[in-house]
Formats: structure tokens, sequence, C-alpha cells
């Protein structure tokens, strides 16, 4: 399956029509098996999905070097096609604790740096601070990241999790190709201002957990078990009377799904890949089973009165409890 491209923003590459998202081969959900991560990504690249994002914080740096391993190893022209997206500023401990953010221009060039070795590449496609640095405006991160773009060492200026306001100040300092946000059936607040803003600075939109962590998948069971490496076992709307509540939303999901002879997830999926040529979804597919999966939904065909439908089964607002825990919600400017 060759998957047809999209703009990635006004200013950024063509990339496939759906991404993969490579943190759960690393961290947060999970044991996870290389061998199996590598032949996923090996897998996504044969398909013509080209757009692979990580973050040099998932599982310190373990995720960047998984990628480079991939990238290594994968034909010579999936290689050349691959497109990195890299996230960073997220500050760890030797415990695996979160310890706040940095995106100080000479911490933004040091990140990058690592990235860069980690990943076994001469530079980076996509290079975006994981969340907003409280203490560093906006336009001094982005000042710095467009000296890398400057020197050769990234490509194209994104952004991750942030506000309109933000967005507005980052683009006039320098050109924005895209924002990470999540987006999907259960997470819409982007729809207010974020979205008509990125529309009207002509900046695309990466949409991560577009199954809402797995929960709206299909494949996650009311009476599943979460590991203490599972940072869902945390997640509100993993949580009690949340998590039946959410999954009584997937079974009405489900219906729709078997009408049109697709999954859970393609319709999840496809929802998303509806809502605009300027949006591509990220798929955190772990194995090659997940990923053929999320590849169907690029075959899905919704019309007005399935997207109707679909709205209806889930509604904006309709999900119980929060995307992340009261704490890391503190830190999202996309939130404010």
């Amino acid at each position: 399956m060759n998957l047809h491209t999209r703009p990635l923003g006004a200013t950024g590459p063509d990339v496939s029509a759906l991404g993969l998202g490579c943190m759960g081969m690393s961290a947060l959900y999970g044991e996870a098996d290389r061998a199996e991560s590598v032949a996923t990504i090996h897998a996504a690249l044969d398909a013509g999905v080209t757009l692979l994002d990580t973050g040099d914080f998932y599982a310190m740096g373990h995720n960047e070097m998984l990628i480079g391993e991939a990238l290594r190893t994968a034909p010579a022209a999936a290689r050349e096609n691959a497109l990195t997206s890299v996230k960073f500023g997220a500050l760890r401990g030797p415990d695996g604790s979160w310890n706040s953010y940095d995106a100080r221009p000479e911490a933004v060039k040091n990140f990058a740096a690592y990235s860069l070795q980690r990943l076994g590449v001469d530079h980076i496609d996509i290079y975006r601070p994981a969340r907003l640095d409280p203490e560093v405006p906006i336009e001094e991160t982005v000042g710095a990241i467009a000296e890398l773009v400057e020197q050769g060492y990234v490509r194209h200026i994104g952004l991750s999790e942030v506000g309109a306001d933000t967005i507005r100040r980052a683009a006039a300092t320098a050109p924005i190709s895209d924002l990470q946000i999540e987006y999907s059936l259960i997470s819409r607040g982007i729809e207010d201002s974020i979205l008509p803003a990125t529309r009207e600075l002509g900046i695309g939109i990466t949409a991560y957990g577009v199954l809402s962590r797995g929960l709206i998948s299909g494949h996650f069971t009311r009476d599943r078990q979460l590991g203490a490496g599972d940072f869902r076992a945390f997640s509100p709307r993993f949580q009690g009377e949340n998590l039946q509540h959410n999954l009584d939303l997937v079974d009405q999901l489900r219906k729709i799904a078997e009408q049109k002879g697709a999954s859970v997830a393609q319709i999840a999926i496809a929802w998303v890949a509806a809502r605009g040529e300027n949006i591509v979804p990220l798929v955190g597919a772990r194995t090659r089973e997940r990923l053929s999966e999320a590849l169907g939904a690029l075959d899905v065909r919704l019309d007005a009165a399935d997207l109707a439908a679909i709205e209806a089964a889930v509604p904006a607002d309709a999900a119980a409890g929060e995307r992340y825990p009261a704490a890391q919600m503190a830190h999202l400017d996309s939130e404010r």
C-alpha cells in the first residue's frame, strides 16, 4: 500500500497521510519487543509511511536510538524517504521522573546535538519544543531552532501543545511548519481557537492520540489490568467510572464501524483524517498487526451522513476525565 501525501503546513514538507508515533516502542505503555518495533518501522516505511515521530526524552534517548537502528537497517530508498520529527525540552531523572522543561536557546542546540547522534542522521526534518517553557519566551526558543535551520541541522520548525497566542507569536518569529497536538473524537479542544489559528497561518496539524492511547481503539477491555510501567494506570480517562463511561462511547462507535465494515480504530483514525487536508494523524502502532489495521483506515470513506452519525455517537466533550493527570495538564499551554 502506498500512501498519498499531505502538505505539512505552507512551509513544511509533504508527508504521508499517516505518521508513525514511535513513543510506545520504548516507554510509557509497558514492555515492548525491540525486534518487533524495528520490524514495524520497516513495515511502515515499506507501506509508504514517511513521518516518524519521537522525543529525545522517550526512555531517555532509547526511542531515538531505536529509530536510528531501524533507519540504518532499512532499504536505502525507504531510508531516504523517511522524515524525522523530534520533540525536545522535557527534563528527566535517572528514576524516570519528570522534572519540568528547558527551552533556552543553548539547551535547544545541546538537545539537537544529542538527537542527531542518536538518530544517526545529519539533520532533523521537524524539530519542536515538547511543551512551552514558561521561563523562556517562545520567540527565543523558535529563534534558536531557526539558527539550526540556517546551519542545516534542522529542516523545519514545529510546535507542540501550545495555544493560539503562542502559535501566532512563534509564527511571527520564523516560519512554522506544523503543530503537534492531541486530537481525537474524545479530545476536540483544538477546534475552538487553535485549529482556526493554524489554518489562518498555513500551519499543519500532526494529530497525536487519535485513539486516545488505545481507549477508543476497540481493543481496550473493561477488565484490563495496567502494569506499573503503563502511564495509563494514572490517566483520569482510564480510572473507575470514567473508564466505564468512555468504553460505553466506544460501544456506540463500534455499531457504526460494523455498518461500515471497518474496525473501531479505523473509524476513529478516518474521522481525524477527514477533518482537513492540513491534518496528519499519528498512529502509535507498536506491532505490524496494529500498523496494518491503522493503514486500513485510509480505505475507509466517510460521507457527511457517516460523520454526523459518528459525532452523534461520540459528541464533543462526551469523554469522562481529563486527558492527562492534573499536574501534567498544568504544563499545557494549549489548555490555558
